[in-house]
């Protein structure tokens, strides 16, 4: 009742710091001085720095404890004319204690998510119908199909994940206490969303352990939006710490697609692997292959051509022309005697 009760004083105040502001400034609680964390990182709910500022407890071991961390500087996946996309890559380092509690996500949510944040729900987004969410699910919860208590799962506008990872599968585990290691990449211009997963220390794993096809640009358009990470460990004693986390964007020339009037248009959603995005061929690509394919036919043929004229022509040998001149040539005179011998036999 105690944490309710927290939480609700937490969420009047900032309702009237929404409606006396409609620029809506979020309140100045950061992390000082800690070069693993963004310097704009902002705390809500349970979430409070431990050991000095050195990292970030999400979750206490207390009943329905929630925590969340933003960077409250809000950024479009739109940019300049609706003509350019804006992809970001992350990295945090993290762990989760052990406990049957719902682990950690990170999350891009619209700006006034934390006014609205009472942790209550799955990752505190009770309520929320539009969000995306890269899991790291510790608690098998059959109402939205959860594979094992050991997965990463990617949410779109609902828990229930829309591709799902067995972790166990990479003799990892995610709520043993063991400090982990993620990298989160997505690019606009093959909207593709990338997830890479390692044990603290280790390299960064050059096969993501899950990728999907999902079109940020459509889902958000110019709407401003707030990245985080968020941790609830439902009815157990389960804790959850941050030790870095990093973002950045990175801007990309994109195309520009209508918005669709479902949702989950802009994901991929067939038995494929998402990971991959198959391209549909028209008579013009046919038609450019073929051009391709002949004109590389035609270099072949003239530098073959070439180099036998230098190679094989070097060895050919023509004849000597010889000069002209006078000869002497000389005449005898034979003198021939015919016998006749029908004379004698008369």
């Amino acid at each position: 009742m105690a944490a309710f009760s927290i939480h609700r004083d937490t969420l009047s105040l900032f309702l009237f710091i929404f409606l006396a502001n409609p620029t809506f400034s979020l309140p100045s609680q950061t992390l000082i001085g800690n070069p693993n964390f963004d310097p704009q990182v902002v705390l809500f709910g349970d979430a409070k720095p431990a050991n000095g500022d050195s990292h970030v407890v999400l979750t206490s071991p207390d009943d329905s404890s929630s925590g969340l961390i933003v960077l409250k500087d809000p950024f479009k996946f739109m940019e300049g004319n609706l003509t350019k996309g804006v992809s970001f890559s992350t990295e945090f380092l993290f762990s989760i204690s052990a406990g049957n509690g719902d682990g950690l996500a990170f999350v891009v949510v619209p700006y006034d998510f934390p006014s609205r944040f009472v942790g209550q729900g799955s990752f505190g987004l009770l309520g929320e119908n539009r969000f995306l969410g890269i899991e790291f699910d510790t608690k098998i919860d059959g109402n939205v199909g959860d594979l094992n208590a050991n997965h990463v799962g990617v949410d779109v506008d609902t828990l229930e994940s829309l591709w799902i990872k067995n972790i166990s599968s990479l003799n990892l585990v995610l709520n043993n206490g063991e400090t982990l290691k993620c990298w989160i990449d997505y690019d606009s211009s093959s909207k593709r969303l990338e997830v890479r997963l390692s044990r603290s220390g280790d390299k960064r794993p050059y096969k993501p352990i899950l990728a999907y096809h999902i079109d940020l640009l459509e889902m958000w358009g110019g709407e401003d939006v707030l990245v985080g990470i968020v941790s609830t460990n439902g009815d157990s004693l389960q804790s959850t710490s941050v030790y870095s986390w990093r973002f950045r964007l990175r801007k990309v020339s994109s195309w520009m697609h209508s918005l669709p009037a479902n949702p989950h248009d802009y994901v991929n959603t067939d038995g494929e692997d998402p990971g991959v995005h198959k391209r549909s061929f028209c008579a013009l690509t046919i038609l450019a292959g073929v051009i391709f394919a002949t004109g590389c036919g035609a270099l072949v043929a003239f530098v073959g051509l070439f180099m036998w004229a230098i190679f094989v022509s070097r060895h050919t040998v023509f004849p000597v022309e010889y000069q002209k001149g006078s000869t002497d040539f000389r005449y005898e005179k034979i003198k021939v005697t015919v016998e006749d011998t029908e004379g004698d036999k008369n």
